[in-house]
């Protein structure tokens, strides 16, 4: 009996390329890297590709360079015939076998030799343009709008996100899959006590404080979560520390100077901007009493699922893809209301009915959204688009 040849995918991992980020991943870099791991597991041979800068295609670790950069080949759609395209085959080397089709799992979208499935998280930049940095906005979000309509197929992470991509990049409802994102099964798995404790040691934390995971930038609302830190009663606030593991993003200077003016004044207030472990960061997860999510816009929201695996209760926002992702298993709260988040807080941090029920529930909601999981709905994707 023969059995069918794995699919062939070309796998965009420019985001998850350590000689093109630094080593440094944000979701888009996690969400590259994880397709990389886990769709071999669901029968697809997955070839990582990645568009370089002119030059430093053989510095390359993750897989092999495109023959252009994306600048470039963005150029050439633009003032080049429709028939002409980038070729992927000159990428894989001669003699090699083509491609079925190409997995852009970001916004380098471009005519290809394959059909092109992309992964589009949010519209962001078009959908609330106050929360995009406006360096060439206008010209990236045309040049956005045009790569999305270049797919084939959609993949996105929420059903929230489906009539933003409608709305703003003008893609068909029809042509649009929702696939969660996941977390991979290490996330389960709790540290020993003693090795967590070494890392809560080396970032000077202490075991049951309020974490926050994420960028440092406007639609993080990270400044309504401080000022809802600093609402808390004294003696909570002597009890358990606020901790914050992110980057400064775009626009956070004023958020900055308020964190170490915290600081400076001796609130419990940490801010971790040089987090680059993964082992270090599910440490300082599992040391968390309570994990606060006050996003204002998120086309998924990955920390909240790592929270949950991490058996940490969880308070989330209840906008955009969030009640969704958490699906009831974390207690929701007005974003824009201080008084919402404080009151959270103080739920979690003193009502331990409230904070077991968060646990088991989350425990149950991780347990649907893994990566094996999403691998598997990815290829069922690929094989719809390509039947």
């Amino acid at each position: 009996m023969s059995t069918q040849p794995a699919l062939r995918v070309g796998l965009s991992v420019t985001t998850a390329e350590p000689v093109l980020t630094g080593g440094r991943l944000d979701g888009l870099g996690v969400y590259s890297r994880a397709l990389l791991e886990h769709l071999p597991h669901a029968g697809v041979e997955v070839l990582p590709l990645s568009f370089a800068p002119h030059g430093d295609t053989r510095k390359l670790r993750l897989g092999r360079g495109l023959p252009l950069s994306f600048p470039l080949a963005t150029l050439g759609d633009l003032i080049l015939p429709s028939s002409v395209h980038l070729s992927t085959q000159a990428a894989l080397g001669k003699g090699a076998a083509p491609l079925d089709l190409f997995h852009a799992t970001d916004y380098r979208i471009v005519r290809m030799d394959c059909p092109v499935v992309a992964t589009l998280h949010d519209a962001l930049p078009i959908s609330h343009p106050e929360w995009a940095s406006p360096k060439m906005r206008k010209l990236k979000n045309w040049l956005q709008v045009r790569a999305a309509r270049k797919a084939r197929h959609v993949i996105t992470g929420s059903r929230f996100s489906i009539r933003e991509l409608v709305e703003c990049f003008g893609v068909d409802e029809n042509r649009i899959s929702v696939v969660h994102h996941g977390v991979a099964a290490h996330w389960f798995e709790q540290p020993s006590v003693d090795e967590r404790d070494v890392t809560l040691g080396l970032h000077g934390l202490r075991e049951g404080y309020f974490l926050f995971v994420g960028t440092l930038q406007p639609r993080k609302n990270v400044e309504r979560l401080l000022e809802a830190y600093l609402a808390l009663p004294p003696v909570l606030r002597s009890a358990r520390q606020l901790v914050i593991v992110g980057q400064p993003g775009w626009r956070s200077e004023e958020l900055v100077k308020r964190i170490k003016d915290a600081r400076q004044r001796g609130e419990n207030v940490v801010w971790l901007d040089q987090l680059t472990d993964e082992r270090h960061l599910r440490h300082i997860y599992a040391g968390a009493a309570a994990f606060i999510f006050p996003s204002l816009h998120e086309g998924f929201g990955l920390p909240l699922v790592e929270a949950f695996a991490s058996g940490v209760p969880v308070a989330c926002s209840n906008t955009t893809s969030l009640p969704e992702v958490a699906n009831g298993a974390a207690l929701e709260f007005d974003p824009l209301s201080v008084g919402d988040i404080t009151a959270a807080m103080t739920t979690l941090a003193r009502d331990d009915g409230a904070r077991a029920r968060c646990i088991a529930a989350g425990h149950r909601r991780a347990l649907e959204l893994t990566w094996n999981e999403a691998a598997r709905r990815t290829v069922a994707v690929y094989q719809e688009v390509l039947s």
